[in-house]
């Protein structure tokens, strides 16, 4: 005659499994209406200022350079604050309070991501030179592709093929909005879309590799760990340095245009600290969202804001899409989607899984 042993199952992990998990999930939830809140009035502003004339004469903004430095000294204070409250400790401490090996190795790694980053923010913006804006939003709703290339060839990342199908939905989406896009000429807009679109990929791509190196970093085990609020103050603050050193040093004159200009519309002012503002708390949100998640969860709530500032833009500064244009965020956003169920599907089978 035989016994069976039966081992009794710890009743207090599962409620704590599940108590981690809700966890997780109202942190995602809360992140991503805060970044949808405070990047959908950022977009508002970005089009405003790079897009749209000022003052009876009818004259642009156009030094990116300069939007480039604020928003950074913004995101930076911002960062300082918010790793003082919610770390209790001083951003520079990772520097200070880690051996010389983990010290040095940060370091570089911040001035890497910080000259990506200083690249591609003022590509982004002359693209708007031979853009319009919507065609901006939707190549930026593309950016999953030069992440994952990224990802793929300097850390030989593995995908599932639903991420291949949704890269090639998406490709297929932009080129042909692209080609379908006539954009009409204005003092600002040249009407060059594919070297605008040349311009808007090698600023994708310089931010593909800022978030796949800012990835690595918190992958990477320090004595002082390097969390999001910290990074959020000391890569803007490198980002700041770099970019006020190079304006100073080889665009001064940008600097006299752009004083010129805040000095004849004061207006401008405010619209530039507000965008400025909305960007670094919006910040906060995608560097949580970078931390306890990853860089691709990050795209896809980033990609799925985009839509909306899309839509945004179309109703409050009349654009017009033809029907190819159509198709083609359809394209776009249905990739997208068709990405976020087949992730809905598989959390539901491995949390059926678990409880079985």
């Amino acid at each position: 005659m035989t016994s069976t042993i039966v081992k009794p199952t710890d009743t207090k992990l599962q409620p704590n499994k599940n108590m981690k998990q809700r966890g997780r999930v109202i942190t995602l939830i809360t992140c991503v209406l805060g970044l949808y809140g405070t990047f959908l009035t950022w977009s508002i502003l970005q089009e405003r200022i790079n897009t749209k004339p000022y003052g009876d004469k009818q004259e642009y903004f156009q030094s990116p350079l300069i939007i480039n430095i604020i928003q950074a000294l913004c995101a930076s204070l911002v960062g300082f604050i918010y790793t003082i409250f919610a770390n209790n400790s001083s951003p520079f401490d990772v520097f200070f309070k880690n051996d010389y090996e983990s010290s040095m190795s940060i370091f570089k790694s911040l001035v890497i991501i910080s000259i990506t980053s200083s690249l591609a923010s003022p590509l982004g913006y002359k693209s708007l030179n031979h853009l319009d804006y919507v065609a901006y939003l939707l190549a930026k709703s593309s950016k999953l592709i030069p992440v994952m290339f990224i990802h793929f060839v300097f850390y030989r990342t593995k995908f599932p093929w639903y991420k291949y199908l949704v890269a090639v939905l998406i490709t297929l989406g932009v080129i042909a909005f692209t080609i379908s896009h006539g954009a009409k000429k204005t003092s600002i807009n040249d009407g060059n879309s594919l070297y605008g679109m040349s311009l808007l990929f090698g600023s994708m791509l310089l931010d593909g590799l800022t978030n796949s190196t800012q990835d690595q970093l918190f992958k990477q085990k320090f004595k002082v760990r390097l969390t999001g609020a910290k990074l959020m103050c000391l890569l803007n603050l490198f980002v700041f340095i770099i970019s006020l050193s190079y304006t100073l040093i080889f665009q001064f004159d940008e600097v006299k245009e752009a004083t010129l200009f805040i000095h004849k519309h004061h207006e401008l002012v405010v619209d530039i600290i507000s965008f400025s503002l909305c960007g670094a708390i919006g910040q906060i949100f995608v560097f949580i969202i970078l931390e306890k998640f990853d860089s691709i969860v990050l795209i896809t709530a980033t990609v799925t804001r985009k839509m909306l500032s899309m839509i945004l833009s179309v109703i409050l500064f009349g654009h017009t899409l033809n029907v190819t244009q159509w198709i083609g965020v359809l394209l776009v956003f249905g990739g997208i989607g068709y990405e976020s169920m087949i992730k809905f599907n598989g959390k539901k089978v491995s949390v059926q899984k678990k409880m079985e």
